[in-house]
């Protein structure tokens, strides 16, 4: 290890995309190895609004293996970081900076510390893919700073054994999940079925109904469904194998009634297993029903469906409108129906693409409690109010895969290695 003597410090920044699933991954075939039961396929969101940053560093001067989430150090012992950091050293390559004079061997990479600090612009653990992000972002950052040669198809193996999801996280686009056949999972890793440009007319809003830690983890969910429900064995078998191939079909042809059609169904079947379990499980709440009720009065109003709903494992609504236009109409239902109090400042309930709010007409508050109801609430029912039921609304879109920051975007001193 070259430039020992002044304790150099080498470092990358990453930033990687959370993603939401249309058609579901629940269920194991492998804890180990993260090996999931059926395939799955995502949209991944824009990271300008949904993202986890992370910055990787190594150093001689490191005495041991640290990491920071959101300003918090937190343990690096868990079987998942271990699993992918144990996989990323046996792949690292030999690194050398030559105007640094930091020269590594292969061999130096497992001798080495790191230190990592990782953060996310969005609630951690609240259903809204935290740990995808993360995971993928952790396996990027050190697949660039140990100077692997691995693909991406490669490293979302890799990311798998951290969380599932967060192989998904290493395309942009829409990305399908293989569950593979392997025994020992090479086969179960990402591939993208289309960029982020393929259908750009989507428009994404998020209703963060709960920002708070779910009661029951994805993990321990799964497993009790895989053992007490007997309707995650049909789902896997028979349902998703027939939904994968429509849904990858609609992607292809930009067919968003089939899209949408597709992704409330296998979201709907997903909760319908967690109900199934013993002992059941509730990741929707009375909001959550609310807004599939607001948007199923509107597409059945409708020639067409108008928006997709998904619901991952926690209460927030991920809805997907066919285009711009539509995402504001839909966006003024939400504001009618789940209106900020009056003392909320527009501008922190309405965050992301902000844009959207001029495309509905809204400025201030007194715009929001001037909205009309929405046409297809019957007259002789008075509609039904939720204030304060939603936290706040992300406005966004299909976006990018992972992508290098620059060293001015790093969370960890240069000189030091430690979080800013």
């Amino acid at each position: 290890m070259g430039g020992e003597s002044e304790k150099w410090v080498l470092m990358v920044t990453a930033q990687t995309p959370t993603n939401i699933a249309v058609i579901k991954y629940w269920g194991k075939r492998d804890e180990k190895l993260i090996l999931p039961i059926n395939d799955s396929i995502s949209v991944t969101l824009d990271p300008d609004h949904l993202c986890t940053t992370t910055t990787v560093a190594v150093s001689p001067g490191f005495d041991q293996d640290k990491m920071w989430l959101n300003g918090k150090e937190i343990s690096l012992l868990g079987g998942r970081f271990q699993s992918c950091l144990r996989e990323l050293r046996s792949r690292a390559c030999d690194f050398e900076d030559e105007k640094r004079g930091i020269k590594i061997k292969k061999a130096d990479w497992g001798k080495l510390n790191l230190h990592i600090a990782s953060y996310n612009n969005f609630p951690t653990a609240a259903g809204l893919a935290s740990s995808a992000a993360g995971l993928a972002c952790f396996v990027f950052a050190l697949a660039k700073l140990m100077n692997l040669k691995e693909d991406h198809g490669q490293l979302s193996a890799i990311a798998r054994q951290g969380s599932g999801s967060a192989c998904r996280s290493l395309y942009g686009g829409f990305v399908k999940w293989i569950m593979g056949k392997e025994e020992n999972g090479s086969d179960s890793i990402a591939v993208q079925l289309a960029d982020e440009k393929h259908w750009d007319d989507l428009v994404i809003v998020i209703a963060v109904v709960s920002a708070r830690q779910k009661e029951t983890s994805s993990t321990s969910g799964m497993q009790d469904s895989c053992k007490t429900s007997m309707l995650i064995q049909h789902r896997a078998k028979e349902v998703v194998p027939k939904r994968v191939i429509q849904m990858e079909e609609a992607i292809e042809k930009r067919d968003f009634s089939s899209f949408a059609r597709l992704a409330c169904a296998d979201s709907n079947q997903f909760h319908a297993v967690c109900l199934d379990t013993s002992p059941p499980i509730f990741y929707m709440n009375d909001t959550s029903h609310k807004i599939i009720s607001c948007v199923e009065k509107w597409n059945r109003s409708e020639e067409s469906p108008q928006v997709a709903y998904t619901f991952d494992a926690g209460p927030n609504a991920v809805m997907i409108a066919r285009n711009r236009k539509t995402a504001a109409l839909l966006l003024q239902r939400l504001l009618f129906h789940f209106p900020p109090h009056s003392d909320t400042d527009l501008n922190s309930y309405v965050i992301g693409d902000k844009s959207i709010l001029q495309d509905v007409g809204v400025q201030n508050m007194k715009d929001v409690e001037n909205l009309p109801a929405p046409p297809e609430i019957k007259d002789n029912i008075p509609a039904q109010k939720s204030k304060g039921d939603v936290n706040y609304f992300i406005c966004t879109r299909p976006g990018r895969g992972p992508t290098v920051l620059s060293e001015s975007r790093a969370l960890l001193n240069p000189g030091t290695g430690l979080p800013k």
